[in-house]
């Protein structure tokens, strides 16, 4: 077997000297197995997984119940990625032209994915989703990924992650880079990448957690090699902030959302005292703070702000429609966020104020049902 599987990985600095670079496939499928990586076979000259087998492409196909999983092979991409070195050596043994991709998931890893795509400039408010660039800014040379993270880290007082040398870093053949790191924390981290949940840490900058996965460094395609960049080969804890940074953009699972649960009667009351009574705009505002309630007893990735952010655009509504006064509606909003979110006040009220505005500018028509 290849010296650098042997190497143990309790020494950093052996563990970079044996990191594969340009080498074999099998070679680079089995040293990342010895990191703890699971590993699949990748198309020939391609960054996708091997396809399915015929069997596997019927509709309808359950993947839980496939034969192919349980008889070792790789159907189902990521989903069939393995350690065991039996396996590898019968898949790229037979196989010397498949890629070699890393259950990122799995591998307990977040790969920070930055891209430098020549692509015309979004508008403004998609570069940092979440974070408001004003119009004064000049944003002249903005370019790409590596710019856009590159703002983000200097807007949050960090290091820049394409510069963060004590971590592995992997230069891609289309000019991008992705940054390994690995979860310090017990998050369950999710995909950007081809995940159609609109998450996104910045334009042109994905991040491949649980639900993906990444080209293993060392790999060769006819565009060029996945080539470490520096010294380590160690994935480095992620940062605190970026842990921060991708809760803010929605990169954990939704947690579930237990059912509507009845008002805080003092919200309630509120709501009755406002003129809402107990007919339909009652029952409107009644609903969308249920929502907002029911957080309390989810902590994390319930989508909170998203809620309160409804719950005060329709309240906007209804002042507008002049079915509540502003006054009474903006307490009630404070009250129920002030229940769900204890501590985050001033984050919630900017949230509300946001909402409201908003729902001023379209008053909510009732139907007559009031």
């Amino acid at each position: 077997m290849a010296a650098e599987l042997r190497v143990s990985r309790s020494d950093p600095r052996q563990f970079a000297r044996a990191a594969p670079v340009a080498s074999r496939p099998v070679t680079t499928a089995l040293w990342c197995a010895r990191q703890g990586w699971p590993v699949h076979p990748l198309a020939p000259g391609r960054k996708t997984p091997v396809g399915n087998c015929d069997e596997c492409r019927v509709p309808g196909h359950d993947r839980g119940a496939c034969d192919c999983l349980r008889a070792g092979r790789w159907c189902h991409g990521f989903h069939a990625a393995t350690l065991d070195p039996e396996r590898i050596e019968q898949w790229w043994g037979a196989r010397p032209d498949l890629g070699v991709g890393v259950a990122t998931g799995p591998a307990d890893l977040v790969v920070i994915d930055i891209d430098a795509h020549a692509r015309e400039l979004p508008d403004r408010e998609r570069l940092l989703p979440g974070v408001g660039i004003p119009t004064a800014v000049d944003l002249t040379g903005l370019a790409n990924g590596f710019h856009t993270l590159g703002v983000l880290a200097a807007l949050r007082g960090a290091a820049d992650p394409a510069d963060d040398e004590s971590t592995l870093r992997v230069r891609t053949p289309s000019g991008g880079l992705h940054v390994w790191y690995r979860n310090a924390g017990s998050h369950r981290w999710q995909c950007s990448a081809g995940s159609g949940g609109g998450r996104a840490l910045a334009w042109q900058v994905d991040v491949r957690a649980h639900g993906g996965y990444i080209v293993a460094p060392g790999t060769v395609t006819p565009t060029g090699v996945y080539r470490p960049v520096g010294a380590t080969r160690v994935p480095a804890p992620l940062p605190a902030w970026l842990a921060r940074e991708l809760e803010r953009t929605g990169h954990l699972p939704a947690a579930p959302v237990p059912g509507i649960r009845p008002v805080p009667p003092r919200a309630r009351q509120a709501v009755i005292a406002a003129g809402g009574g107990r007919g339909a705009s009652d029952r409107v505002l009644a609903g969308v703070l249920a929502e907002v309630a029911a957080c309390a007893v989810v902590p994390e990735g319930a989508a909170f702000s998203e809620k309160l952010n409804r719950a005060a655009y329709t309240a906007g509504g209804l002042v507008a429609a002049g079915h509540v006064s502003e006054a009474e509606a903006l307490r009630v909003l404070e009250d129920a966020a002030a229940r769900a979110r204890p501590g985050q006040e001033r984050r919630c009220r900017a949230v509300i104020r946001g909402g409201l505005g908003a729902g001023l500018a379209r008053p909510l028509s009732l139907g007559g049902r009031a």
